[in-house]
Parts: C-alpha cells; structure tokens; sequence
C-alpha cells in the first residue's frame, strides 16, 4: 500500500542573502520527475534536498510561481512561503528601461530572452569568441555549437542578439571592423550582477564559510568602501539640502531614486555596486510620462566631486530647460569645452573623435563621439570623461548626444581645475554664472520614437 509519508512535498521561499533567488526544499522521497521539472524551471541543486534558482533578471518569483503551478499539476504538494507569495503578488518593473515602449510582459520577454543567452554561454552551448566595449556598453561575437555566429549587445538583463552571420569567420571579422582596437579576446568579465547569482548557486563549505568569516586583509577593500561611503554621503546631502529632489526607494533596496518635483529629471543610485558596474544613472525626460532626452551615467570610482558637481548642476537652473537638452553643434561643443581650453588642454582630431588630454602627467581626459552625436540609433555615448587610461579607464562619466551643454561644461571645469589645479572658487562661481546665461541650450529635436534616444 501506499506511503504518504514518503511523497515529495516541496516547499519554496526566499533565499535569505539574495534580494529575489528562490530556494525549494524538498521533504519525503525525491522522484526523477520532480527534479527534472524542478531543473527545467532553472532550479539547480545546492545538496540531496535544496535547490536554487538565481537568475540575472531579478524575476524569480515569477518563475517560481510557475514552477509552483507545474508541479502542483504533477501531483505534488508545494508550500509558498508569505514572503515569497508577497513578492509573487507584487507587479514592479525596471526604473528608467531603456526600451520605454514595452509593455511589461514584453519587458520579461526581453528578460527571459537574455536569461537563455546566459544560460547557453554558462553551458558551453554559446562560445564567445571576442568581446568589447562600445563606450555604452559591453558587445561580443560567438558561435553556437549548433548554430549560427552572432553579434551581442547589453549585458545582464538587457543582453540581445545584435546580428546573424553565416560563419564565424565573417561574424568576427565584421565584429572586428565595427569595434577595432577596443576587441578583446574571450568572454567579458562577469558583471556583479553574474558573479552575484552564481555565487548563490554554489554550495556551501566549510572551508567558503571560514573564507567568508576571516577579516579582509588587503587594503583596496577600505579605499573602496570609503569611496562608496563619499557616494552615499553625496546622496543623503544632495537630497537634503535640495527640497525640490524627493527620495524614491524601487522594489529592493538596491537601488535609491533622486527625482525632482517636475518628474522630468532623475537620478538613479545602486548601493554596493561593483567596482567596474555604472553606479549612478541620470536621465532627463519630455514630460513626467514623455521621452527620454538625455542621459548618464558614471562607474563607481568616478571622483565623488565630479558627482557633486554634476548633481549641484542640475539643480541650478530651470529643470525643464535643463531636461530639454541640447542639439549637437560646433557651439556648443566649443562652449561646453572651454574650461579645458583656459585650463591648457590640447585637443586632437582622431578618427571620428575629439579628444582633450591633461597637460603634464594628469591621467584625464575628455572625448567626444561624432559618430555617435549624430547617430542616436547606435547608443553610444557622446561625451565621456575619464580618468586613468583612456582604452580602460579607471572611472567614466558618459553623456549621451543631447545632454544639456550647461552641465557639460559644469563638469569639464572641475575634471580641468578640481581635479588637476587648485580648486578657485570665485572662478568656479563664475563659471556657474556664465553656464546658464550665456549657453543656450537649444532643445534637442524630438525623435518619433523612443528608440532613438
């Protein structure tokens, strides 16, 4: 006769530590079936009875709840835990999503999408041949073992297939000429976001968990977290000390916004980002339910007074003027570079791009994309500003084509003067002056659609 006793009961829940991943402990006799349905909804083992599903869209209660559904159909009996039930109920979707026009079934589309595209390089499925970076973001070019060359762009959630090629052959020599000099060899290094979800998915040891407990040693550890620590003390005295900023907290804590009472300038923080991860994002849009104009972002080492600056620079003038941007033109780059110029920085034409170097040993610099200011379908950054090596730097801060030409030449006067002279004051008040009087920002022109912002 039968035993009860001994059939699986599955039981799902949050897993303490991860924001989203989902754990299922099993209870009774594990069947073959159960577990193959468990590893078919992204589950994988962490011991004989628990299991863990991690991935790097943050959508695992979603998945769960269907995991929930197919098991349940199967016979088995599944607990959802109230906490994961709470998170199962909640409808939250991505702040400022690049690819406003979705709606948020195509939003987890797009997701589920790049979830399968990591899935198939973490197997051995997808062989990536050559990665780089596009001054936006990270692009590669691979092969399937059973298919097509192509062409990737994004990355962690945002991650799509760019292009088809016949062979690799011609998928990395295309890949090679769009790219050039900045292609690398192999896979790019996992975002914090990868390395996040699979350190959740490997099994704890004795010997992980005295790594874990033992203090830090190096001493990289301090500098980073005091940077961190300056950027979050940025936040929490930006937000204080300008009443017309609101704080909003997303569906995690991961992430904190700065958005201003006209709803048409945002600024977005992630907390705890990893060192070679964007930070902060700032965007500024038509209208509260309008387009993006404009956007930025900064990495985690950009000097905290250069966001200082950037924040106290959008603050200082009208936000809707400041919002509307500006359009890309000999003017205003001459006017949005002046600091530099009085500051005695060389520029030099290469190629497609303008750059500005720090006279003597100053490891900054400034380059602005001409492709990119007149090519807005191709994402790229216009402006960057960097600071240690301008192939790799150390810390960026990117603009896209329309940014506003104050704020351009707010920062390019403290990347000139605070961070390789001796920071003047009265110069740097009359430079805020001039920023918003004599610059017009011209409008950037609307585009049809989003897409092309």
């Amino acid at each position: 006769m039968p035993h009860p006793e001994a059939d699986p009961h599955l039981r799902l829940d949050l897993l303490d530590g991860r924001p989203g991943a989902v754990t299922t402990t099993i209870t009774g006799t594990p069947t073959h079936t159960v577990r193959a349905l468990l590893a078919l909804h992204g589950f994988e083992p962490l011991d004989d009875t628990t299991l863990v599903m991690a991935r790097i869209d943050r959508e695992e209660p979603h998945y769960a709840e269907q995991t929930a559904r197919a098991l349940r159909a199967e016979g088995v009996t599944v607990n959802v835990t109230p906490q994961l039930q709470e998170e199962i109920d909640t409808e939250w979707t991505w702040a400022n999503y690049p690819m406003p026009w979705c709606s948020r079934e195509e939003i987890r589309e797009v997701s589920a999408d790049a979830q399968q595209i990591y899935d198939d390089i973490r197997s051995g499925r997808l062989i990536i041949h050559a990665h780089a970076h596009d001054g936006w973001t990270t692009v590669a070019v691979g092969t399937y073992r059973d298919g097509p060359s192509i062409h990737l762009h994004g990355e962690n959630h945002l991650r799509v297939e760019a292009g088809r090629y016949d062979t690799p052959a011609k998928a990395i020599a295309e890949f090679e000429r769009l790219y050039g000099d900045a292609v690398r060899p192999g896979p790019a290094p996992a975002t914090s976001t990868e390395r996040d979800a699979e350190q959740t998915r490997t099994p704890s040891t004795p010997d992980a968990a005295d790594a874990q407990a033992s203090p830090a040693t190096a001493e990289p550890a301090e500098v980073d977290a005091a940077g961190l620590d300056d950027h979050e003390a940025l936040l929490k005295d930006f937000l204080e000390s300008h009443g017309e900023w609101e704080r909003w907290r997303t569906w995690s804590d991961d992430t904190t916004h700065a958005v201003h009472e006209s709803l048409v300038l945002r600024a977005e923080f992630v907390h705890e980002a990893a060192p070679d991860d964007t930070e902060w994002k700032i965007a500024a849009y038509e209208s509260p339910v309008g387009e993006r104009l404009w956007h930025a972002t900064a990495t985690t080492t950009v000097p905290v007074e250069i966001m200082r600056v950037l924040l106290d620079s959008l603050a200082s003038a009208d936000a809707t003027d400041i919002a509307a941007g500006s359009q890309v033109s000999e003017a205003v780059i001459g006017e949005a570079t002046r600091p530099l110029a009085d500051a005695g920085w060389e520029h030099a034409i290469d190629g497609r791009r303008i750059r500005w170097q720090a006279p003597g040993d100053h490891a900054v610099g400034v380059h602005f994309d001409a492709f990119a200011a007149h090519s807005p379908h191709s994402g790229l950054p216009a402006w960057t500003f960097w600071g240690g090596d301008a192939s790799t730097p150390q810390w960026a801060l990117r603009f896209s084509p329309h940014a506003a030409a104050p704020v351009l030449q707010d920062v390019a006067f403290e990347v000139a003067h605070g961070l390789t002279q001796k920071p003047v004051a009265a110069r740097r008040q009359g430079l805020n002056t001039l920023s918003h009087t004599d610059i017009r920002a011209q409008p950037a022109p609307r585009a049809g659609s989003a897409r092309s912002r």
